[in-house]
């Protein structure tokens, strides 16, 4: 895998945010294989699938380094957040977000001199505009792309692992998108049946978590849908993209495609040439 050049980077440590998804996996490894001074961190949320343990540890063997662990010291789950906050999703986002992944990375961020950080953006029209606005709004963070410079989507990317003898993980052989929190508050109707199939405790969980807060995940144009009052046959089991949950979530403006997306697409100009 040849590795364009990228952006100058300043002194500090580049950092690798790995997510226990296929694309932020190959993302660090890029970043490992260009320079010398990649920290790779992992910020636990306690909801993954555990199966992410076994992911993880095949990824640090095949980078020949450690994934640092951080975590929230105020909750231990979505579903702690959600009865302590009273509060799911909204305008401003899933709070579970903001309290599990972005307050965490912003206390790191200042804990440590960083001189970029690599972000697991696939090759795919919507993922270079989401990287375009992580630009415009996060600039301080110098963001590196990998899979935009090389050109990688996530199938490519699950080809790698395969070729590197790395399962991937269980959420993706069961249908999932992606290995995001078991019971992702963002996710629709078909989802959440599904979740109620193959984990039926969580399904559980959460359905009480949302009476007790009095908050819902799903809503329809007369108001909230709680989930203990939601249709089994209710939406499409086929369907089960949920909203990409990361640090960068809620970027803004990231449903406004950008005009620029379509140069990268076809080779005009790279990721750093627009966002330089």
């Amino acid at each position: 895998m040849k590795i364009e050049e990228t952006r100058l980077l300043g002194e500090g440590s580049v950092i690798g945010w790995w997510s226990g998804g296929i694309t932020s996996a190959v993302a660090c490894r890029l970043a490992i294989e260009k320079y010398s001074n990649v920290i790779l961190v992992y910020i636990e949320t306690g909801s993954h699938h555990e199966d992410t343990i076994r992911f993880k540890q095949d990824c640090e063997k095949w980078y020949g380094q450690k994934i640092e662990t951080i975590q929230s010291e105020k909750y231990t789950s979505h579903i702690d957040v959600i009865l302590k906050k009273g509060y799911v999703n909204g305008p401003g986002g899933a709070r579970c977000t903001k309290e599990l992944k972005k307050d965490v990375r912003f206390k790191y961020e200042k804990q440590n001199k960083i001189a970029a950080q690599v972000w697991g953006y696939e090759f795919e029209a919507k993922e270079i505009n989401r990287a375009i606005r992580t630009q415009e709004q996060y600039a301080y963070t110098n963001p590196l792309f990998p899979l935009i410079e090389n050109k990688l989507s996530k199938n490519e990317c699950a080809g790698i692992l395969a070729g590197a003898g790395i399962e991937i993980p269980m959420m993706y052989k069961l249908g999932y998108n992606n290995n995001n929190c078991i019971g992702c508050v963002k996710g629709g109707a078909g989802y959440w049946n599904k979740i109620r199939v193959d984990f039926p405790e969580i399904f559980k969980q959460m359905s009480e978590a949302e009476r007790k807060a009095g908050a819902s995940c799903l809503k329809d144009s007369e108001g909230k849908i709680y989930l203990d009052e939601l249709d089994p046959k209710a939406g499409n089991p086929t369907d089960l993209v949920t909203g990409e949950c990361g640090i960068f979530c809620q970027v803004e403006f990231a449903h406004i495609m950008d005009k620029r997306v379509s140069k990268i697409i076809n080779g005009e100009s790279s990721i750093y040439e627009i966002i330089k």
